[in-house]
């Protein structure tokens, strides 16, 4: 890979790790699937792979279907925010009941197919990321002429770095979260993030 190519690569990387870092709904239950055990191989490749069809749909320049069809984002919007509500609600009332210390008796028994939906559900439903990929990354992409799809490589490479260091890497929190109240704490702060997007959804934000 020459120097411009490079150049584009590690541009496009730094901005999707600069993207994906702020703690959201997708990362926090990510964390926790990495803290439980719980089919963290298919929750962060489908986090991933989902983050890879939306960015190379935004540097192949299909940020104008946001024109095309302006009914998209509102209902995106709305049913996200649904969403979240629903999900901070059920994160909340884990908070408030406790008993949710790590065991390895208990991973895996979300259940993957559930796993795999919840974590669809949080990465499409989110309007944000659409701003994020086909948008902002589809806008800066288009300024690396003649290397789009290395920036656009870049910024998947970063997707799939996170998500795999945040999946994988959560054991390494095992034994602080063996206990209940941490695992309590935990949950309440998944409920506040997914309150405050939703709210944020909800008002226009």
């Amino acid at each position: 890979m020459d120097a411009a190519l490079l150049s584009a690569f590690a541009a496009g990387l730094a901005l999707g790790l600069s993207l994906i870092l702020a703690i959201g709904a997708q990362n926090a239950f990510v964390l926790r699937q990495g803290l439980r055990g719980d089919h963290v191989l298919a929750v962060v490749l489908t986090c991933a792979l989902s983050d890879a069809v939306l960015i190379t749909a935004g540097v192949s320049g299909f940020a104008a279907l946001a024109e095309a069809a302006p009914w998209i984002a509102p209902l995106l919007r709305w049913g996200g925010a649904a969403f979240l509500l629903v999900y901070g609600a059920k994160a909340a009332l884990a908070a408030w009941r406790g008993g949710a210390a790590l065991r390895a008796a208990e991973e895996g028994t979300a259940g993957l197919r559930r796993a795999v939906l919840t974590c669809l559900a949080l990465t499409w439903l989110n309007p944000h990321v659409y701003l994020d990929t086909l948008v902002l990354l589809g806008s800066i992409a288009s300024r690396f002429e003649g290397r789009v799809w290395a920036f656009g490589s870049g910024a998947v490479a970063a997707s799939f770095l996170f998500f795999f260091a945040l999946g994988y890497g959560a054991r390494l929190l095992r034994p602080v979260f063996a206990k209940p109240t941490a695992w309590r704490l935990l949950d309440a702060g998944i409920a506040l993030v997914m309150w405050s997007i939703a709210a944020g959804l909800v008002l226009g934000g």
